[in-house]
């Protein structure tokens, strides 16, 4: 393809992806007889227009949907009708509580860099929290002000405890996190999210059922839809990992997951994740290489789900711990984030083997497999841009908003960085120790 045409492709997305319409987000609780509709996370209350919808029982979320209200009719009779539709076509997760003892007591990490607008949000949303017994630790990675510090210090004293990192990187950070948390589990989300109030406690419960019980990971979705950047994330499934609770056992490997433990991105992310806190530091942690603020770009958090996987340990995901999480902006955030996604997976691949070279031949065995699924994941993109273009996004998992030939091609670029990215990062880190015992 020429530079002219593939130059007049892009512009053509461009278009396309700035005519995508805003959606409002709500939440519609359908708990007993009746029904209630809210706002998402300090949003405007839900008026006519397409509505991206929460649908809960009993405070629990068990699906989505994307409605339209018609101008002139009532919000929540017209979405609760969406609703109890598409409960009975079977696709709603359940909301059935079992016993539960007490939560252990956890640390939650926040790691930030100079973004405190959004980590005010954070904070409150963790000190809302419902958990009997936690602590919050913020990470400050590497700051050029004193603006996080100050912010902690006035407002949040007595309940946050501030940690300077001066070190960058997003693992780096988590580590250092990990080496102050004095709870018996460990959690970590970021500093651009709402967390629902039972986040902490669906998050940590599971610990205690389960002793050999390594990791948890929760529910994303999305704060705002109001940039075409957010709805065509969302589109493409966003960081949901669906309503259906599930285990992942190294003992059992899932017949459905042919790349197992390999494809880590399907077990969730890092803004809403949990440890026990000896396993993870058993598996020494998150790799310092990887990471956002690193050369490696990403894949921190997929490193640590796979180390705790091949240490024996069981990972579970949870629909019912929710964090809204506020998706990048603009169009120029896509590329970045395209890229930054495809190197993290390079990065993550890279660091898991270096540092447990015992994966190899299991990772060399699955190799034309893993080929094929990285082709896949961004080729069955490609081929959705015949497709038409919708006025918001759909269910989780489905391809409604044609995805940009360019993002694909970023994000496999992205992917043969990553192993780059993640020894320079290493080569990066080796200096700078260097450095310091020269001093």
């Amino acid at each position: 393809m020429s530079r002219t045409t593939r130059t007049s492709q892009v512009r053509a997305e461009i278009r396309r992806f700035l005519a995508v319409r805003p959606v409002q987000i709500g939440e519609l609780d359908l708990t007993g007889e009746g029904a209630a509709l809210r706002p998402g996370p300090g949003g405007p209350p839900v008026t006519s227009g397409p509505v991206f919808v929460l649908v809960r029982r009993e405070g629990r979320p068990v699906g989505t949907l994307l409605g339209e209200v018609p101008e002139g009719t009532d919000p929540k009779a017209t979405l609760r009708e969406l609703a109890e539709q598409m409960g009975k076509d079977g696709p709603l997760g359940s909301s059935d509580r079992t016993t539960a003892q007490p939560p252990p007591y956890t640390t939650v990490v926040i790691a930030t860099r100079e973004r405190t607008g959004k980590l005010v949000h954070a904070l409150d949303s963790m000190l809302a929290q419902d958990h009997p017994r936690f602590e919050i630790v913020v990470v400050d990675n590497a700051p050029v002000t004193g603006a996080t510090r100050d912010l902690v210090r006035e407002k949040y004293a007595e309940r946050v405890r501030y940690v300077c990192e001066p070190v960058p990187g997003l693992a780096i950070a988590h580590n250092r996190g990990v080496a102050a948390a004095r709870g018996e589990v460990v959690a970590f989300t970021d500093d651009d999210v709402v967390a629902d109030p039972r986040w902490l406690t669906e998050l940590t419960s599971p610990f205690t059922a389960d002793p050999g019980l390594g990791c948890t990971t929760g529910l994303i979705l999305p704060a705002r839809l109001s940039t075409p950047a957010q709805v065509l994330l969302e589109s493409h499934g966003g960081f949901s990992k669906g309503f259906v609770p599930r285990t992942y056992d190294p003992a059992e490997p899932p017949a459905d997951e042919p790349l197992f433990p390999f494809t880590a991105g399907r077990f969730g992310s890092g803004a809403g994740m949990a440890f026990r806190t000896r396993v993870l530091r058993e598996v020494r942690g998150f790799d310092p290489a990887t990471g956002a603020g690193t050369p490696a770009r990403g894949g921190d958090d997929l490193y640590g789900f796979v180390r705790v996987l091949a240490h024996g340990y069981r990972l579970h995901y949870t629909p019912y711990a929710l964090v809204w999480h506020h998706h990048r902006e603009t169009w120029r955030d896509l590329e970045t984030q395209a890229y930054g996604y495809g190197a993290g997976l390079g990065a993550y691949l890279t660091a898991v083997l270096v540092n447990s070279p015992g994966l190899i031949p299991g990772f060399l065995a699955r190799l034309p497999k893993g080929v094929l699924y990285a082709r896949t994941l961004t080729a069955s993109r490609e081929a959705d841009e015949a497709r038409p273009a919708p006025a918001g996004p759909g269910a989780h998992g489905e391809r409604d908003h044609p995805w940009p030939r360019r993002l694909s091609r970023l994000q496999r670029r992205g992917m043969l960085y990553g192993p780059v990215g993640y020894l320079r990062a290493r080569w990066a880190l080796r200096a700078a120790r260097v450095r310091g015992a020269a001093r």
